[in-house]
């Protein structure tokens, strides 16, 4: 069993899944839609990921606020869990993604990564960060 890791923008989703061990994430693609509320598509690919993966968890960035309120953008992730949870059957669980973009933006500029196409890989970076923070969160607390 593997965890996907998901990163919900009003476009897109960085896709992540972990390796089978559960040690490390990486990152696997961006699923693009041309319309916000257009979903359809967006989680049949989800399930096609699922079924490759052999996913049995999700973990889903929660886009709070920095000085952790909540905006609408957590309302539309939250209605996304639950289109998620209904349409895989598989436990989604929300995780903090506050600075995931950045620490992603600064990865690939310490990469050489030209600014303008920076876009093109953000949102599944931002996906592998959230899965590997809560794929080290889920070590540390089986060493306790």
């Amino acid at each position: 069993m593997r965890i996907m890791g998901l990163d919900f923008g009003s476009k897109t989703v960085g896709v992540a899944v972990s390796d089978a061990l559960l040690i490390t994430a990486q990152g696997v693609e961006i699923i693009r839609r041309k319309d916000e509320n257009k979903l359809r598509q967006t989680l049949a690919r989800i399930e096609e990921l699922i079924e490759e993966y052999e996913v049995g968890e999700i973990v889903l960035g929660l886009p709070k606020h920095m000085n952790a309120t909540e905006g609408v953008r957590v309302e539309l992730t939250e209605e996304f869990r639950e289109k998620l949870e209904r349409r895989t059957g598989l436990n989604v669980v929300m995780w903090d993604e506050r600075l995931t973009t950045v620490y992603a933006d600064r990865i690939m500029m310490e990469a050489g990564v030209r600014r303008e196409n920076r876009r093109e890989y953000v949102d599944k970076i931002a996906a592998t960060l959230i899965l590997q923070d809560y794929l080290d969160y889920k070590g540390m607390q089986k060493n306790e």
